[in-house]
């Protein structure tokens, strides 16, 4: 019986049997309330496979800083994409982490002939693309695109931290926490809160005191 934490590609077709450049993608930020969604790309080297590479939540913040050096380093391409809280309350979460999932492969150095993206539903692309559920843990290529989301994500809401310190960003990465969501009672949104999000609007309803630089230096 193989094991829960591997997948093989072939299962997906005859095609994916097929030699030729696979691409793993993942996206990190689609739960918080505030910051951009981040997707990732990753072709990885067949002939220099990666020790330790996991679902991104599943591994310390200093093993994913290790492993994102190291996937810079020695994969064949990566490449990072954002969508941001513009596009999020513009076209809804899922339209935007598919977006950002588009702009992840489009900006591969590599062109690959065949993309596979942890979760159910895959963004529109000009190759075959499958969606694997848990293929974060049980594909290398998309373990190591969840890293790299996840690694780039926590940078951006460590700047956001820097600009708006009120809301402890470096502390929750803008998820839901009683920390964050005491913050945005009392001090209401700034403008990397996603309006679309209830917790935020709700915030928002007795005075929108989101105002550029909110709590800044």
């Amino acid at each position: 019986m193989p094991s829960r934490r591997s997948f093989r590609l072939e299962r997906l077709g005859p095609e994916w049997a097929r030699p030729g450049l696979v691409a793993g993608v993942d996206e990190a930020g689609r739960g918080p309330l505030a910051g951009p969604v981040v997707a990732a790309a990753v072709i990885l080297d067949d002939a220099r496979p990666m020790a330790g590479l996991a679902d991104s939540k599943t591994i310390s913040p200093r093993r994913r800083e290790r492993l994102y050096g190291e996937i810079r380093a020695h994969a064949l391409c990566c490449a990072v994409a954002e969508a941001s809280v513009e596009e999020i309350d513009r076209l809804n979460i899922l339209h935007a982490t598919l977006l950002a999932m588009q702009r992840a492969v489009a900006a591969l150095r590599l062109t690959p002939q065949r993309v596979v993206v942890d979760g159910n539903r895959v963004p529109a692309l000009p190759m075959p693309c499958a969606a694997v559920v848990k293929a974060d843990a049980r594909i290398a290529a998309v373990a190591a695109a969840s890293i790299l989301a996840k690694v780039h994500r926590d940078r951006v809401c460590l700047g956001m931290h820097e600009r708006w310190p009120l809301y402890r960003f470096d502390a929750h990465k803008g998820y839901p926490t009683p920390l964050h969501l005491e913050a945005l009672r009392r001090h209401g949104p700034c403008e990397q809160h996603r309006r679309s999000f209830a917790p935020v609007r709700a915030a928002a309803k007795p005075a929108d005191t989101a105002r550029d630089g909110i709590g800044g230096r």
